[in-house]
């Protein structure tokens, strides 16, 4: 299971000194001569020898600052515009993931709806899938959840409810993941790889990290599937199953604005309970609010089905947007003309 957090940016290194370390590891493998295209991202931006060698070239290459995704309404105004360098012939254009119309759009491999909607109608393949990670099949009255997400201090009040409800619960975490919440509720002193834990309505199965192909299959095959960061979080909208996303947070509260500019898109489209029910139940979740995360799970659940329509809805709209990688080869096309 790969995992980016914040941003896009993974691990990477905050610091300025260390952008910069990790930016001239990553230009020094081009070559002297400048590419056709060349792409900028992660803020690294590229040696002055190289700019220069830039505007030098004829014809002057393509220039892609690709920015960092986000859900904010000013992303569609500013996806695609051209930006004049200051002092030399170049010009960047500014290429924004998104998942609308009119941005970017995300990633996704060729072919990945066809094999999640094949797996879905599936039974062959999904009993497949939980052969190789030594999981039981899901009873057919039981509630699948996977479980990914930072440090939350809702974690404990989460587990709570689906202990003491009347439905089961089947919860799947990857390893290390809320490892001292999950201990601390089951009341053991270390929780690993292969773990079977049960209390009350809830069963809780621990399994190593997966690669992306198994990972897609877990999102696939879950009901409800907690994500964090913006790569799961990207592969949950894909899967087209309900789905509760913890952003990155930043101390500086800059992340709120983001989740809010997401919801509002995410929400476009549902009924008015059940847009209310996601977004205060997201919100609890990101603020790690425990007493509301207990009271507004009985209401998610209440409206599984019509999440589940909305989150198929979502992933097919994607699909018209593009994926990332395609859309970026036209762009870079259409302005290599």
């Amino acid at each position: 299971m790969s995992e980016f957090a914040g941003d896009w940016r993974g691990n990477w290194p905050q610091s300025t000194a260390c952008k910069s370390a990790c930016g001239w590891m990553i230009w020094r493998a081009f070559a002297a001569t400048p590419a056709d295209v060349v792409v900028e991202a992660f803020a690294c931006d590229p040696p002055a020898s190289y700019v220069a060698a830039m505007a030098a070239r004829q014809p002057k290459p393509v220039w892609i600052n690709l920015e960092f995704l986000s859900a904010e309404s000013w992303v569609q105004g500013c996806h695609g515009l051209p930006s004049r360098h200051p002092s030399i012939p170049l010009v960047k254009h500014f290429f924004f993931p998104g998942s609308v119309a009119g941005t970017g759009g995300v990633p996704a491999e060729q072919g990945l709806a066809q094999a999640r909607n094949r797996f879905q109608h599936s039974a062959a393949e999904r009993a497949n899938f939980w052969g190789s990670l030594r999981v039981p099949e899901p009873r057919a009255d039981e509630f699948q959840v996977s479980l990914f997400c930072y440090p939350n201090d809702a974690v404990g009040a989460l587990l709570r409810v689906w202990a003491s409800g009347n439905e089961a619960v089947r919860c799947l975490v990857p390893e290390g993941v809320a490892r001292e919440a999950l201990a601390e509720f089951f009341g053991v002193a270390e929780i690993s790889a292969g773990a079977t834990l049960r209390k009350g309505g809830l069963e809780l199965r621990v399994f190593p990290f997966l690669d992306q192909d198994s990972y897609d299959r877990l999102l696939w095959a879950c009901d409800l599937n907690f994500v964090r960061g913006e790569d799961s979080f990207v592969r949950a909208q894909w899967a087209a199953r309900a789905l509760v996303w913890h952003i990155y947070p930043q101390k500086d509260g800059a992340h709120w604005p983001k989740l809010e500019s997401f919801l509002d898109l995410y929400c476009k489209g549902q009924p008015e309970a059940v847009s209310a029910v996601t977004r205060g139940f997201w919100r609890a979740w990101n603020k790690g609010d425990g007493a509301a995360i207990e009271a507004a799970w009985p209401e998610l659940r209440e409206y599984r089905l019509e999440l589940r329509g909305h989150a198929l809805n979502w992933a097919r709209d994607l699909g018209k947007t593009g994926d990332l990688a395609n859309n970026l080869a036209q762009f870079c096309e259409n302005l290599l003309k």
